[in-house]
């Protein structure tokens, strides 16, 4: 097989494949509808099983479900069959997956499920099989054909499978609304927990470790202070507190480069008067839409009645991997 062959091979698969979705997505209606209906009444789990192939896209599908705000787990039909069947209750909702419907792991828990009284979806590409017959609802995830040559490996027949458990978790999380900082809470250890959830306060330099002098501080006391603190830039702080002034190492820069007499002025003669500043309840992600739009580096975090209580910059935001 050569270069062309190969490509050619893999192009026709990726064409089965998605004409295999076309013919899905023409399929969907009320029933799948009653699906979701169904799952969004469940006061218990959805429990997902199903064998091989089905099984593996099974666990995908239990664990999207899961973390897009509908408990669900997986359960093995074989190991349910020697005692997991105890996880089931009749306040769950089973999603029961086989391409052929006929998988006699899955068969044999059928009746048991239906005993228990616990609603029963199949998900399969035989509507007339024994998985269809025993479910309340079916989902027809048939295909014309497998894209493996032989068209015995489940290629196109998984695809669809997993991309209608996809359409079933995107229109439960819709219907409940699941949204962003929901999404964030079940996946703290990710990025995207880690930009929703970090805090301001969770991020910044509290206390003594967030630089500051008055304004008539001067030059030597501003840059012992600066140096100290390593922020790369000091606040400047009325009598009670609150910042009127920033001054940076850039300010410093430019000072030096326009030859301005700096032994003679204080810190209130330097600073950029009315500093950027941000809540310490803030979102992290908000410090840096904060500096990105008015490009600075460094922004100070003030309390409710807006005196000092912190600082930070970018280092800041990416150690605590927020960017």
């Amino acid at each position: 097989m050569n270069a062309n062959d190969m490509i050619a091979l893999a192009q026709r698969t990726l064409a089965i494949e998605q004409e295999a979705l076309g013919e899905c997505t023409a399929r969907i209606d009320s029933q799948f509808a009653r699906a979701v209906q169904i799952c969004l009444a469940c006061t218990g789990r959805i429990v997902v099983t199903g064998m091989g192939k089905s099984g593996n896209v099974g666990r995908k599908i239990a664990a999207t479900l899961a973390s897009t705000g509908s408990p669900a787990f997986f359960v093995h039909p074989a190991e349910a069959s020697h005692g997991d069947l105890g996880m089931l209750t009749a306040a769950d909702v089973v999603l029961a997956i086989s391409n052929s419907g006929e998988s006699s792991e899955l068969t044999a828990i059928l009746p048991l499920i239906k005993r228990m009284g616990a609603p029963l979806i199949a998900m399969t590409g035989a509507t007339g099989s024994s998985l269809a017959q025993h479910a309340d609802i079916c989902l027809n995830s048939a295909v014309s054909r497998e894209a493996c040559p032989l068209n015995l490996a489940p290629t196109a027949s998984t695809t669809v499978q997993l991309a209608l458990g996809d359409a079933l978790a995107v229109v439960l999380l819709e219907a409940k609304g699941f949204g962003a900082e929901d999404f964030a809470r079940s996946h703290p250890g990710g990025a995207l927990g880690r930009r929703l959830l970090t805090r301001v306060q969770d991020v910044m330099r509290a206390g003594d470790a967030a630089p500051r002098v008055g304004a008539d501080a001067s030059l030597s006391e501003l840059m012992r202070e600066m140096s100290a603190k390593g922020l790369g830039a000091e606040a400047i702080v009325d009598a009670a507190g609150k910042p009127i002034g920033i001054f940076t190492d850039g300010d410093l820069r430019r000072h030096i480069e326009k030859g301005t007499e700096l032994r003679s002025q204080n810190a209130g003669q330097l600073m950029h008067a009315n500093p950027r500043t941000i809540r310490a309840s803030a979102l992290a992600v908000d410090a840096v839409a904060l500096m990105e739009t008015h490009h600075i580096n460094s922004v100070l975090v003030v309390d409710d009645a807006g005196a000092l209580v912190g600082a930070l910059n970018t280092h800041d935001l990416m150690r605590a991997k927020v960017i």
